[in-house]
This record gives C-alpha cells, structure tokens and sequence, in this order.
C-alpha cells in the first residue's frame, strides 16, 4: 500500500470524493446548489472560462470531441506496446496506467461537477419568474396553442428571406445572429438579473452534418464553457437554438427550463428572425401536446396555420426523415437519454416538453392580467 502513495498523481484521486461530496451537498441542499454554488462560485468561474474560450473564433469543443478518442485510442496502443516491451517492468508500468486512467476520471469529473453537475439541483426557474405551475384544462392548452399560431403566422409573414421553395431563410449570416441570440439573452436578464453575465456568443459546429445523424441540435460543452450549434438543421430552428445552448451557459441545466428561457429570450429581441424562431419552438410544444390530447382541436389550429408556416414545418419534417431510426441516432438518443435521468432529468429525453407547464402559467398569468 506504502508503494502506491510513492506516485505523485495518487493525490489527484482526491477529487473523486470530492465531486461526490458536491453533489451530495446539492443533492440534499438546493441552498447550496443555488445560493452558494450557482449564484456565486459557477457564476465566475463560468464567464471567466467562456470568456476565454470565446475569444477562439472556432468551436475548440468539437475539436476535442473529435481528437481526444484518436488521443485515447493513441495512449492504449502506446500503452500495451510499452507493456509487451519492457517486461521486467511490466507490473510498475501497469500500476501507472490504472493510476493515470482514474486520474483523468478524477479530473474530468470534477470539472463536470462545477461547470455542470450541481446546477442540476439548483432552484428551477419559476422559483425567479414567480408563475404559478398548475394543472390545466384542454381549452386552456387549445388557447395557448391558437394564440402562438397566430403569433407565428405574424411573425412569418413580417420575415424577410426565403429560400427557392419559399422556405424561410435566415437574413443574417450566422455570427452576426450569434451575436443578436446574446444580446436578446442580455435584455431578458433585465427581467431575471440571475441570466445575467460576461458571456461568449454561441458558435456554429463545422461538421453540423454530421451532428444531425445523431439528431442533436445543440451542445453546451461544460468543459471550455462553449455553446455550439448545429447550424445544418432549418434555419428557423437555428436562433432558438443559439438562445437554448446559452441558457445552459448561464447554469440552466434541465431541458424543459433551457427552451422556455429561450422562448422568453427570443421574444425579447429585436430580430423578426430570433422572435418567429422562438415563437415556432413554443407553438410546436404546445401544438404536439395538444395532438396527444385532442387531435380533432390540434387539426382545428394547424388549419389555421400561414402557407409560410406549413412550408417550414414540412421542410423541416423532410430534413429530419433522413435521420430517424439509423444506429447512430438510436445510440445518441440512448446516451443523451441516460445522462439527463443521471442528473435529476427522470423524465429523460421527455424532459424537453415540459417546457409546456411553463408556457401554459405564463399565458394564464397574461389573460388575468396579471
């Protein structure tokens, strides 16, 4: 045992029990995740890495994603090399390899869990916007889900850019909307001061094709602070893309709150493009919630809908066809599934819609006057 101690890296797989102990802490005190953890210590470690890593013009996630399993793959080969090679050291050189392997574990799951991991217990974000989350009737669900397509068919015809089938086209290029998506976030922490910060703008990812396979549409990499975009899908999903990944770079973990933030950035803006893209991820939650309710209702609305809104619906339909059910997709969905039900998300991939309850508060709130 003595032997073990005489490495130097030993010392590193302290921050195992530590991670644990962190989230133990926020598991049992959403004082600690939020006012201690979140609201403080994630606050400026948070905007002092994105403001670093931001001031990278290219996406330096997608370039560790892509390199570190050829590094991996590299240092294993490397590794059983060394092994078959050196064999009157072969014991100590195996001793090294587990240490190092559970070194690189140590760290890499301490910085998850103070970039990423206890914001999962932090106060949800009615907690600042003070709604009421209730119960509601179907006529309140076909309400909201008429009034945002009204909103939508608005919107869409006030936009300026389409493409040769008369889809909609964004009019800016994408780092100028990166920029419009982090002012538009910028504003609504006028509202909610807990959104606000010093943080880099979303970046677009470079191999967006192949992101699509495994029907991702976004990444908030915790490790260098970075919200990446899958700037190949439809570009009326793109903005409220952008404005999802931030609000997961301002501590908004779970699912459902980083869409309904969004939502409130997006009407927030200036940009028609921005405000239609946000006002489109709302009308569908509601609209496909309201097809699982009462499909004769929802057929009611989409009748409703400008020929501009269905062109886009059906573009985007067509897009997605090509990637459903392939392996890759199947395994992505798997993954992403088991990493939101192992940080407090138990609805899993579900967790995406229930942005609605939020959605349907806010509405109500609005109708009272309130």
């Amino acid at each position: 045992m003595k032997k073990i101690f005489k490495y130097k890296r030993i010392y590193i797989l302290g921050l195992l029990p530590i991670s644990y102990l962190l989230i133990f802490l926020a598991k049992h005190s959403d004082f600690f995740a939020e006012q201690v953890f979140a609201r403080h210590i994630y606050k400026w470690v948070s905007q002092m890495v994105s403001v670093i890593f931001g001031l990278v013009p290219f996406s330096v996630a997608e370039i560790l994603i892509y390199s570190l399993p050829l590094a991996g793959l590299f240092l294993i080969i490397r590794f059983i090399i060394l092994m078959i090679k050196d064999k009157e050291n072969r014991k100590n050189r195996a001793i090294k390899g587990i240490l190092n392997l559970f070194c690189m574990i140590s760290i890499l799951l301490f910085i998850f869990t103070i970039t990423a991991g206890i914001n999962y217990y932090r106060y949800p974000f009615s907690y600042y916007s003070g709604l009421e989350i209730k119960d509601s009737s179907v006529e309140e669900l076909y309400a909201l889900t008429q009034n945002l397509a009204l909103q939508a068919n608005d919107l869409r015809a006030k936009t300026t850019s389409v493409d040769e089938s008369g889809v909609f086209k964004l009019s800016d290029g994408i780092y100028e909307l990166a920029d419009k998506a982090d002012e538009a976030m910028k504003a609504l922490s006028e509202q909610y001061s807990v959104l606000g910060g010093l943080y880099a703008t979303p970046k677009p990812v470079l191999l967006s094709s192949m992101m699509s396979r495994t029907e991702i549409t976004g990444i908030f990499f915790p490790f260098t602070m970075e919200a990446n975009v899958n700037v190949d899908i439809s570009d009326f999903f793109i903005p409220v893309t952008m404005l999802h990944e931030l609000a997961h770079l301002r501590g908004f973990m779970r699912e459902d709150e980083a869409n309904y933030i969004a939502y409130l950035a997006g009407m927030e803006s200036d940009s028609t493009d921005i405000k239609y893209s946000s006002t489109m991820l709302a009308m569908i939650t509601a609209g496909n919630a309201l097809y699982d309710k009462e499909p004769e209702l929802y057929f009611t609305i989409r009748d409703q809908y400008s020929e501009g809104v269905l062109k886009d619906i059906r573009a985007n339909s067509q897009y997605w066809q090509q990637y459903e059910d392939t392996v890759i997709s199947t395994i992505s969905n798997k993954i992403n599934d088991t990493y939101l039900k192992a940080n407090a998300q138990v609805d899993g991939v579900q967790s995406y819609g229930r942005m609605l309850d939020l959605l349907l508060a806010k509405f109500r709130e609005e109708q009272n006057g309130n």
